[in-house]
């Protein structure tokens, strides 16, 4: 089953407009059956083969002339003196579309990349499946949803998300983390792992986490930074943009996907998951990361902030649009609409931009409406609005 990828025409516009395309996201997020499916005319070698790294080193310019334009170097971080040579070869023959870069392993792609092909090349991400490529998600239960997650094995292959997640993640905590970083303990990475899970839409808090874990504040820093830089978390910024007001300035832990995070909170039942402390903050995971992925896979940047203001006034997301209008969204996992939702939202701005700010609160229940300018939609109707709103 072949599932078209919503990057896969912004990833041929670049090609139209640099002379190297790279592509990085997390570990079986789908790069190479895109490239392979969508680039089927470009010569393909993956270079976690060892063969091909020796062939390619043993005369890289020659091996670069002779193989021409329009070839993708699959999991290219594992040759970094490939780099230098791409940019000169490139350079010489001064076209576009010539070289397409993939990799599970965003940190050192780009460092290579910014060392030797700054300039060149249109930096792109592909993550795990949004819900505007699946719509098998249309009439499954959303407490399913959060569980099974988005990565493209687990719904081509039928697996149950607590046969696929620990797999996954024992794979990406013994190969990605020994490459990336001399982590001597891997038992208390993956605590402290698991216990982001359980910070999930917390404002961070550094010390907390570390002393929790056992370890010191840099290291749950620079531990932080791995997770970011493989694609399992991310920390939602706030929105600095305060209207004259005080906000907190602490970013908040979420996750891409979260059948990483419900397995790593041991959760594989729906019926225990909706009772579970942490449904709201999933469900919250879930709207955020689904407009996220909606941005980068439309090739924008990521756009996405909370704000908190210090008397406690909160709100979940916002969104800032490239024609200056801001979104502000309520996101809650209740299924009986209650008046409350609002409160925030009517209280957020108190200046004089609310001409250019939307209001809209996503719950899951079943009904829609618009109260005191406030959009009201439910889950169902999210995968239809999400690309008008990112």
């Amino acid at each position: 089953m072949i599932i078209h990828r919503r990057i896969t025409e912004h990833l041929q516009k670049m090609l139209t407009k640099f002379p190297i395309v790279s592509l990085t996201g997390p570990r079986q997020s789908g790069k190479t059956t895109l490239l392979k499916t969508a680039f089927g005319h470009c010569k393909y070698f993956n270079l976690e083969r060892i063969d091909i790294r020796e062939m390619i080193l043993a005369d890289s310019i020659g091996f670069l002339k002779d193989t021409g334009p329009q070839v993708i170097f699959d999991e290219a971080q594992n040759l970094p003196e490939l780099f230098s040579y791409i940019q000169v070869v490139s350079d010489e023959r001064n076209t576009t579309g010539q070289y397409l870069l993939s990799g599970s392993q965003s940190f050192l792609l780009n460092n290579h990349i910014s060392q030797s092909l700054a300039g060149r090349v249109s930096i792109n991400q592909l993550l795990p499946f949004d819900i505007t490529e699946l719509n098998s998600l249309n009439n499954q239960d959303l407490a399913q949803t959060i569980l099974n997650g988005f990565y493209p094995r687990l719904h081509d292959q039928k697996i149950g998300p607590e046969d696929f997640y620990p797999s996954y993640l024992q794979t990406y905590i013994e190969r990605d983390i020994r490459t990336l970083k001399a982590v001597e303990n891997l038992q208390t990475f993956s605590r402290f792992l698991g216990l982001c899970a359980g910070r999930i839409g917390q404002v961070l808090n550094l010390t907390s986490l570390a002393n929790d874990t056992g370890i010191a504040v840099n290291t749950a820093k620079s531990w932080l930074s791995l997770l970011e830089s493989s694609y399992i978390i991310f920390q939602l910024q706030p929105y600095f943009r305060n209207f004259n007001k005080r906000i907190i300035k602490s970013p908040k832990i979420y996750f891409y996907d979260t059948g990483v995070a419900s397995s790593l909170l041991r959760l594989i039942q729906p019926e225990i998951l909706r009772t579970h402390f942490l449904y709201g903050a999933l469900f919250e995971n879930l709207v955020i990361s689904e407009i996220i992925k909606c941005q980068m896979h439309s090739g924008k940047r990521p756009s996405v902030y909370y704000w908190r203001e210090s008397n406690g006034v909160e709100i979940d997301c916002i969104i800032e649009r490239g024609n200056g209008e801001i979104i502000a969204l309520e996101i809650k996992g209740g299924q009986t609409f209650n008046v409350d939702y609002l409160r925030n939202l009517k209280l957020f701005p108190r200046g004089d931009k609310t001409d250019k700010i939307k209001k809209m609160v996503i719950y899951t229940g079943q009904n829609t409406s618009n109260i005191l300018g406030i959009q009201v939609i439910t889950w169902e109707e999210f995968s239809s609005v999400i690309t008008q709103i990112i």
